[in-house]
């Protein structure tokens, strides 16, 4: 029997980075929901994987996050991973 785990990591990124940052994370097949939050802890916005990002329906997302590193010196990026465990019986 299999259970799924939901752990949040939280990542500190630079306007620079955040692209290239978001380009894995979407390819990590793990990650179920990324938010970008700002220095004082507001959600700017939240991005579900289940969004199938992939090809021409990844250039909007790129370019709202690209007008957020414009606008922000440094994001908060929240990562929701789900993780299975093998229970054993």
């Amino acid at each position: 029997m299999q259970r799924q785990f939901v752990e949040d990591h939280e990542l500190s990124v630079t306007g620079d980075d955040l692209i290239h940052t978001l380009k894995e994370l979407i390819r990590d097949e793990s990650v179920r929901r990324i938010i970008f939050r700002d220095d004082e802890g507001r959600s700017l916005i939240e991005i579900p994987s289940t969004l199938g990002l992939e090809g021409k329906a990844l250039k909007p997302v790129l370019a709202a996050v690209g007008a957020l590193a414009a606008l922000e010196e440094t994001l908060t990026v929240v990562v929701e991973k789900v993780t299975l465990d093998e229970e054993t019986v």
